[in-house]
């Protein structure tokens, strides 16, 4: 059990094996989840050759620090966001057309939610696919089990703190999450010291429908555009996401 470092470091949020997870084991696990009431996460570290596993073996989690699920709506929280990342103040680094240019053809105006599509694609499925690809490239990768009802809630519930940079209440992630696990089919695969990896059964098909899922990104994650693949715009992300099963996350 991995013991939170957090005040008198009595919780211990989630179970951590102790070598690393077989290429199996996250879909046999999922497939348990029903009954056991775990959800599998594959744990990856800061560093490939950190044996401490940070933050995981370190105890660096907090969930006493997270606020109730309940309190935050995701369409709220997204458009909020939304207005900080893309305010121009005059110690930015890009004047006011360059950062508007950014978020093309939306530039400081929320353009709302796209609708909820339809998929044959089985989610479930999908993510034991993902999980498999993940573990051949990062073998040392460990599984970690969290008392969850699904993999949005394992993010607050493990204690995890990954995007703090921007917010230290890991619940406002997990509530845009769940969002998109009914909306998208999205599963929670793994998670790093501050990286997030979702399988998508229902990825974004068109250009318009991408640029409003591009936007629901940088709203979550800044860094994935800001300082993600040139050129470092709205458009050009969007393009890379439409039809792609995978999104991930990483907070500088």
């Amino acid at each position: 059990m991995v013991t939170s470092d957090e005040g008198d470091g009595d919780v211990q949020p989630l179970w951590l094996s102790d070598g690393p997870a077989a290429i199996e084991l996250w879909t046999r696990m999922h497939a348990e989840h029903t009954r056991s009431g775990l959800w599998p996460l594959l744990l990856d570290s800061l560093d490939r050759n950190d044996g401490e596993l940070r933050p995981w073996g370190s105890g660096e989690v907090f969930p006493e620090q997270m606020s109730s699920p309940a309190s935050h709506d995701s369409t709220g929280l997204l458009a909020r966001w939304w207005d900080t990342y893309t305010a121009v103040d005059e110690d930015d680094m890009l004047d006011a057309d360059r950062r508007l240019a950014v978020t093309a053809p939306f530039g400081q105006t929320w353009p709302g939610l796209p609708p909820s599509r339809e998929t044959a694609t089985n989610p479930d499925q999908l993510a034991a696919e993902f999980a498999q690809a993940f573990l051949a490239d990062r073998p040392q990768t460990r599984l970690g089990l969290v008392a969850a009802a699904s993999g949005a809630e394992a993010l607050t519930a493990a204690g995890w703190a990954g995007p703090c940079n921007y917010d230290n209440d890991t619940t406002k992630s997990s509530a845009v999450v769940r969002d998109w696990e009914h909306r998208f089919g999205a599963r929670v695969v793994a998670v790093g010291f501050s990286t997030l990896h979702l399988s998508v059964a229902a990825p974004p098909a068109g250009e318009s429908e991408a640029l409003l899922v591009a936007a629901e990104h940088f709203a979550f994650c800044p860094d994935n555009i800001w300082q993600g693949s040139r050129p470092y715009t709205l458009a050009a992300y969007a393009e890379r996401i439409t039809g792609a099963h995978r999104w991930d996350f990483w907070w500088d």
